[in-house]
């Protein structure tokens, strides 16, 4: 196991922020770890970077305690926190070999980073003139420069723009193939592209641990579709295998299927038969989503 996290327990006074929170992690898994703001997230993960002791409870990464054995857990992880904290007025190559120094790493490391997190074009800049992008880019690298065997990445796309977000997604894709992962976030779609599984917090306990496969072979799922005017939920329903219809706002519906085959060309079908233009039409994991909500609310 890369990962091992039994009966973890923390407060801050007398706010109990982790109950007795147990999970596993193996080696080249990528998780996901979901929850509300607040819900304990990032304590846990502070956990596993020795940063926080525990109050109960033990964790160990690659089979080090992160209580009695804090620099072999620290060698063992690669960590970019929320708020990516890097000096500005480094230049790119001089903040990797800052951190190359503190982890005691051979200097070729750091030309070996670069490449791997697409660098190459900024390298030569002070961090200052980057944008957020190739700034999450450089926090990944000083992440990967000891050549850690777990990364543990929380909210690793927050406040990026659609290209940055797909560009590090695909990093991030590209380094779980060596690489275990914990992915903390906010946002679904992330989970849904990058993540084998996927980890549920809520008010500090653990709610759920599913794999993606099997949440994505159960029977229900959403089709979200646009149509050029409005249209009687009743006339929807009658779309086979239909269970539920829900307008979201204009022309906008959410239609519930009970059925694990792809609905998407029937609805296009169903418009099109009934003159009706379509201008969005996508398929949404319901499965995720609702088992979050539903967890969390």
């Amino acid at each position: 196991m890369s990962i091992t996290v039994t009966n973890i327990t923390k407060s801050f006074g007398t706010q109990k922020a982790l109950d007795n929170i147990s999970f596993s992690i193996n080696k080249g898994e990528i998780v996901g770890f979901l929850g509300p703001n607040g819900a304990g997230k990032s304590t846990m993960m502070k956990i596993l970077t020795t940063y926080h002791t525990t109050d109960e409870g033990e964790a160990n990464v690659n089979s080090f305690d992160v209580i009695t054995d804090k620099q072999n857990v620290q060698k063992s992880i690669g960590y970019l926190p929320e708020h990516n904290p890097l000096y500005l007025d480094m230049y790119v190559k001089e903040y990797l070999a800052f951190n190359a120094d503190v982890y005691k790493t051979p200097k070729n490391r750091i030309a070996e980073v670069i490449i791997q997190t697409g660098l190459q074009p900024e390298a030569h800049k002070k961090i200052s003139e980057l944008s957020k992008g190739y700034r999450q880019r450089v926090g990944l690298a000083a992440a990967l420069l000891h050549n850690p065997d777990v990364l543990i990445l929380d909210e690793p796309t927050t406040g990026l723009d659609p290209n940055q977000l797909l560009e590090i997604r695909k990093l991030i894709k590209d380094i779980s193939k060596e690489k275990t992962i914990l992915l903390s976030t906010h946002i679904m779609k992330e989970v849904e592209a990058v993540c084998d599984r996927v980890l549920i917090i809520n008010k500090g306990v653990l709610v759920a641990d599913k794999k993606l496969n099997e949440l994505r072979t159960e029977e229900e799922q959403i089709i979200e579709i646009e149509f050029d005017f409005r249209v009687e939920e009743a006339f929807l329903k009658k779309l086979p295998h239909a269970i539920k219809v829900k307008n979201i706002g204009g022309f906008n519906y959410e239609i519930t299927f009970n059925t694990t085959t792809d609905m998407r060309p029937v609805v296009f079908d169903f418009a099109h038969d009934n003159q009706l233009k379509t201008l969005q039409l996508s398929r949404k994991n319901k499965n995720l989503e609702s088992l979050f909500t539903e967890l969390t609310q």
